[in-house]
């Protein structure tokens, strides 16, 4: 041991030494070059004039910290502390609203609301500019949109089309009329706000048309996540509620996928092109891509039951592909990610294993992000008249009224009993992280000014919070009103 460490210590002096015999050599050639004449230099290389600076302090405590808020403001050092503060956040956040009996995904929504300039950037105006300057929403926003291409992609492989086949009857109908439904009151409701509220260059079509679609939404994970905490997913109204929300997720997003076409291509006529572009690119996924995935993967399974790093790769190649077509034909990235999700082999453990190594890494820290960056564009102080306010409360209404009363009422209407189509109506009402997907495209495409994004934020959150608590009010009527009341509780 002594012998190792005699080496050791020999080894750093004869090294070192050597280090500072060199350094102090070369201070030598730099007396040297800088007493060459300016002629002679200005022949081998341009000169470079300098720069005046401050004078600085060489060393002590200014000095050090100087330093130290120079290197925080390096684009690298900057992005660092974000990632580190918006995760903590989104995580405490969401802990909390677990805890008050409601999904994390709303706590960590308004995680993002209060990093944003609706609070911190209210109370400490000088700290929100520093950790969150206008520079650097770039870097937030690329990043985000790839965490929401993998929770897209992961929602279209939760999505069971078998089970949707089987419950089609039911589902189509009530799923259906749950979205033409608020979307017409959405488009009617834009009749007396477009003129008030709407972008300067945006048309009514593509205004009312995206009201529509804001108002129509339905958060599939949310409703999942509600069913799955409070043992409802094998009952009948579980199961409903799945089949209906998979299918108006589908729904949604083709109408989506066309109004963007709309915007995007500047009028109907040249939005065709991208349709037929578009029904093209579906039917190539489900024909094409869906049964070489599904050989391929039978193959691989065979030999291991996990997904391998190989597999993994090639899946993400096709997911960021199918993005990326979806995005270059004028829809949306969102899109050809979500098709990349149903295209997805049907084996049940390979999508249990795909999607616990890809949803652990995109919700613990990419749609934290995503969260983050739509707090930062979340403005509630414009909302500060009452005008506003009352119209952001009117897009309550309407969202609630045209969601759940007409799910409820089509549900009654297929033979549910009013406890279930309650129930299957304030379900169908969350409208969770999709929502401000679908929000953020808007707004991203100037369709919706930053009045109308932090009203429909603010409707996005109400909705969402306000599922838990309707299912218990629709649970203790049901026992007042009906001691022996008829359930719907049989496994599927």
């Amino acid at each position: 041991m002594r012998r190792n460490v005699l080496f050791y210590v020999i080894t750093i002096l004869i090294f070192g030494s050597g280090i500072y015999l060199t350094i102090q050599a070369g201070k030598r050639l730099e007396v040297t070059k800088l007493s060459v004449p300016a002629s002679a230099s200005q022949a081998q290389e341009p000169a470079n004039p300098p720069v005046p600076t401050a004078a600085q302090p060489e060393f002590g405590i200014a000095r050090a910290t100087q330093v130290i808020r120079e290197n925080l403001r390096d684009p690298l050092s900057l992005l660092l502390v974000q990632l580190i503060l918006i995760v903590l956040l989104a995580r405490v956040f969401g802990a909390l609203f677990v805890k008050l009996g409601q999904p994390a995904v709303i706590g960590e929504m308004i995680a993002g609301i209060v990093l944003g300039p609706s609070v911190v950037g209210a109370l400490f105006p000088a700290a929100s500019h520093f950790i969150f300057p206008a520079e650097s929403y770039g870097t937030l926003r690329m990043l985000s949109q790839v965490g929401v291409i993998l929770f897209m992609f992961v929602v279209g492989m939760e999505l069971d089309l078998k089970h949707i086949r089987s419950k089609a009857d039911t589902a189509i109908m009530v799923s259906h009329i749950s979205i033409i439904f608020p979307y017409f009151l959405g488009v009617l409701f834009s009749l007396f706000i477009y003129r008030s509220f709407a972008s300067a260059n945006v048309s009514f079509l593509s205004f009312a048309l995206f009201m529509g679609i804001a108002m129509s939404i339905t958060a599939f994970p949310v409703l999942a996540r509600i069913l799955e905490d409070r043992k409802l997913t094998r009952t009948f109204l579980g199961a409903t509620a799945i089949t209906c929300a998979a299918i108006g997720d589908i729904t949604a997003w083709s109408i989506l996928a066309f109004v963007v076409a709309i915007v995007k291509a500047g009028g109907i006529g040249q939005a065709v092109i991208t349709i037929i572009l578009a029904i093209g690119f579906i039917l190539v996924m489900l024909f094409a891509v869906k049964p070489a995935m599904s050989r391929l993967v039978t193959e691989r399974l065979q030999v291991n039951a996990a997904p391998t790093k190989g597999m993994i790769v090639g899946i993400l190649v096709v997911v960021f592909s199918g993005a990326l077509f979806t995005e270059v034909i004028g829809i949306h990235a969102l899109f050809g990610a979500f098709l990349a999700g149903i295209a997805m082999p049907a084996d049940h453990q390979f999508r249990s294993h795909l999607k616990d190594r890809l949803e652990n890494f995109s919700s613990a820290f990419l749609l934290p992000l995503f969260f983050a960056f739509t707090g930062l564009r979340t403005q509630i102080g414009l909302l500060t008249d009452w005008e506003g306010w009352l119209v952001c409360a009117g897009l309550i209404a309407v969202a609630t009224v045209g969601k759940l009363g007409g799910t409820m009422f089509t549900a009654r209407w297929t033979g549910m009993n009013w406890h279930d189509s309650f129930s299957l109506g304030a379900l169908m009402n969350t409208r969770g992280l999709v929502e401000l997907i679908v929000l953020n495209v808007g707004y991203d495409l100037g369709i919706i000014s930053a009045r109308v994004f932090a009203m429909t934020v603010i409707m996005a959150l109400f909705t969402t919070f306000m599922t838990g608590p309707l299912l218990s009010l629709g649970n203790l009527l049901s026992r007042k009103n009906a001691p022996v009341a008829e359930q719907h509780a049989s496994v599927y």
